[in-house]
């Protein structure tokens, strides 16, 4: 007879993969530079000009890069070592943040000067992203793809809580100078993860697996229809990989609810502050509570993740995302803080859900050549989405009502309901995780 281990044997199975801890302590020390820069440029921005809309071009150079970056920078992910492409990403994003820091020190820091470092990390990440999830792919088998989903959401979530919990008190005390040699300190501390990781060169190779929501294969062609046959323009490899995603729909789908799930997060930042101070009136503070309870029930979701699913894998992903749905239509009608809190946690924890599901189920899929191209072009699709998304919910809260623009964020969920409805070949989950006789 055999018996599921317990989770902590999950974990432990994990974390003994080789090179797999040093990628969770980069990818959390990474995140929570990244979430330091971000919020010590916005309240330096807000405090020089005392301007939303100088604030808002800030978002929008760093998102800019996602609409342009991620077709080629998909390309370069398939062609050389994610680990080096990761550690040169690394290394380049800390000369600019740490040159910046020294020009903030000096007090000659000019507005467009830190405008054109946003707009560099933004092209950087909009590779890193792609390169590390990639990279992951290589690092754990298949069976243990959900528990390492769930990992390094909970290394984002809690690098990004972390940050959150300190920057206010690091921008008192060192300004913006202080947070960017912390944010150029950690992409060092992350390249120098990566290099540990492993050692020597590793070209990306063709491999497909088995999807984590069933036993029909998603790679339905011939593997040689993919291999590229001597050396290939970069525009030839965007073909390749636009054919891949064209012929397989399943696959297509899952990005479909994942690039839905991207955009319907982002996008409702524009909506929630808008509750805090126009619905709720509880201001700054509260709204850092409602953010507080939105990352504290990512990290308990990215720990519910697998044993949740490890016998109904698409119920449950189906079951989040008609709750993020359903609960975002209704969010404007909880009345108090608490609920609000509460709300939030519960539609963090689906989200991580959700998340962990649908990106374990595209790297047990995909072939790992062409990982960073499907991986750039669900990103794309997510920035799109996000784009269009936070214009719509801004306008729908300023000239209709803050519940209208809620109940058309909840329709982006439901978009992500229906395209995972149309992965019509799921079935229960096989043995996803170590087992024990």
């Amino acid at each position: 007879m055999v018996f599921s281990q317990p989770p902590k044997a999950h974990w432990q199975a994990l974390f003994s993969n080789s090179g797999f801890p040093f990628f969770f302590a980069g990818m959390f020390v990474s995140l929570f530079g990244t979430g330091m820069n971000f919020a010590g440029v916005t309240l330096y921005v807000l405090a020089k000009t005392h301007s939303t809309v100088q604030v808002s071009l800030t978002v929008i150079l760093l998102t800019l890069p996602r609409l342009l970056v991620p077709p080629f920078g998909g390309v370069l992910t398939d062609r050389v070592d994610r680990r080096y492409l990761s550690i040169v990403l690394d290394l380049g994003r800390a000369a600019i943040v740490l040159a910046a820091a020294l020009l903030a020190w000096r007090g000659s820091l000019q507005l467009w000067q830190l405008y054109g470092m946003v707009l560099l990390l933004g092209v950087g990440f909009a590779i890193y992203w792609s390169s590390s999830l990639a990279l992951l792919q290589e690092l754990v088998p298949p069976p243990q793809l959900v528990s390492a989903n769930a990992a390094v959401l909970i290394a984002v979530q809690g690098g990004m809580l972390a940050a959150g919990g300190v920057v206010g008190f690091v921008y008192e005390r060192a300004g913006l100078a202080g947070i960017l040699a912390i944010d150029g300190t950690t992409y060092v501390l992350s390249a120098v993860c990566f290099y540990l990781l492993r050692q020597g060169y590793l070209a990306p190779q063709a491999s497909v697996s088995r999807s984590l929501f069933g036993s029909v294969a998603l790679e339905s062609r011939p593997l040689d229809t993919y291999i590229a046959q001597g050396a290939q323009s970069v525009l030839a490899d965007i073909h390749e990989g636009l054919n891949y995603l064209r012929t397989q729909p399943a696959v297509l789908a899952l990005g479909l609810t994942y690039a839905c799930m991207m955009a319907g997060v982002i996008s409702a930042n524009v909506l929630v502050v808008a509750l805090a101070n126009n619905l709720l009136h509880v201001g700054a503070r509260g709204y850092g509570f409602i953010e507080s309870g939105w990352a504290l029930g990512a990290v308990v979701g990215g720990f519910a993740a697998a044993p949740l699913s490890r016998r109904h894998p698409f119920q449950v992903l189906v079951g989040a995302l008609f709750v993020l749905a359903v609960g975002h239509a209704l969010f404007p009608y909880a009345g108090f803080l608490a609920m609000a809190i509460i709300m939030n946690v519960v539609f963090g924890g689906c989200r991580a859900i959700g998340a962990v599901l649908t990106q374990s189920s595209i790297l047990a899929s995909v072939p790992n050549r062409l990982m960073g191209r499907t991986q750039s072009a669900f990103a794309f699709l997510a920035t799109v989405l996000q784009v269009m998304m936070s214009f719509a919910l801004g306008w729908l809260a300023e000239h209709a009502s803050l519940q209208l623009a809620f109940l058309f964020l909840g329709g982006i969920y439901g978009v992500a309901v229906l395209a995972a409805l149309r992965v019509r070949t799921l079935s229960p989950l096989p043995d996803t995780e170590p087992t024990a006789a």
